[in-house]
């Protein structure tokens, strides 16, 4: 049986630089009208391209992107299950589970394709190396589980074999350069971080394990798709315009003005993710739903056909 994961998300996050200022924005007096889409996001480049959509819609359009940015998942949940936002830039495995407990939500984007890498101590040089060392993981509920998952077994190891631990994405590159942990994976720039300060290289990109893997998603309310449905469409399809756009160039460009991390790291970062094509197909969504009950993280997740709309027509 998979080992009880130990929780040490520390007070500190929000003190952290990238995260400064996390949680939901007191919007009482800020516009709350029709012209107004609020989208909760985790400073991370995974989220880019609902923060490229957010720069152009307003001006195409005349719909604001009310940017509600949060410090941890956990939070940013809250606000998305209780209807305070309207969508949200999310981790899918996050948003099945509330799916399935029966959150009106649904999926109708990809955030973006591959991505996440698998960090490790400079001094393991295979998956069979981690026996008995301490590896990091942002949450339960995510792709980085499932990465974490298909990396032990191209070394013949399970999850008995080692400890695990869930921390924030801001302790992991420190961790690991303190020796506190001997991996991790985790959304970027994280993986970068811990790479540029030579606390740790890179095992495995995502692409090696999982081909075609499923991390982040975009999601809106039921409420807001059936009570502004022309809104909802036009957001979606912005969305996956900005998506195309984010080329090399306009990545970094987008991604110096929301995140604090050096042009070194961003650079290192937007070198291992793509967000152009963002559509969620069947067979991907089918894909992460097999990994999702082989590994444990469900037993029931919904269904393609009652979770994703790609075309909200």
């Amino acid at each position: 049986m998979q080992k009880k994961l130990t929780s040490r998300i520390f007070a500190g996050i929000l003190a952290m630089g990238l995260l400064s200022g996390c949680g939901i924005k007191n919007t009482e007096n800020s516009e709350d009208s029709k012209n107004t889409i609020k989208i909760a996001y985790l400073p991370i480049t995974h989220s880019l391209a609902v923060l490229e959509e957010a720069q152009e819609l307003e001006n195409e359009t005349g719909t604001k992107i009310e940017l509600v940015k949060f410090g941890a998942w956990s939070e940013l949940l809250d606000a998305l299950n209780s209807g305070r936002v309207d969508g949200a830039s999310v981790l899918m495995e996050l948003a099945m589970k509330s799916r399935q407990e029966g959150v009106g939500i649904k999926a109708v984007a990809l955030g973006h394709h591959d991505g996440n890498v698998i960090v490790v101590s400079n001094a393991i040089n295979s998956a069979s190396d981690l026996k008995g060392k301490t590896f990091a993981i942002p949450h339960r509920q995510s792709s980085h589980n499932i990465l974490l998952h298909e990396t032990l077994a191209k070394g013949g190891l399970t999850t008995d074999d080692i400890t695990i631990t869930e921390l924030a994405p801001t302790e992991m590159p420190s961790a690991l350069a303190s020796g506190q942990i001997d991996g991790y994976c985790v959304a970027e720039p994280f993986g970068a971080m811990g790479v540029s300060i030579d606390a740790g290289k890179v095992l495995y990109t995502s692409e090696e394990l999982w081909e075609d893997s499923i991390c982040c998603g975009l999601v809106l309310t039921d409420q807001f798709i059936e009570n502004r449905p022309e809104d909802a469409k036009q957001f979606v399809e912005n969305y996956k315009k900005a998506g195309n756009a984010l080329d090399a160039e306009t990545a970094m460009t987008t991604a110096k003005q929301y995140f604090s991390q050096s042009e070194e790291v961003l650079a290192t970062s937007l070198q291992w993710i793509s967000y152009q094509d963002l559509d969620i197909t069947e067979d991907t969504y089918n894909s992460l739903t097999e990994k999702v009950k082989s590994y444990g993280l469900s037993d029931n997740p919904p269904a393609y056909s009652e979770f994703v709309i790609n075309n909200l027509d």
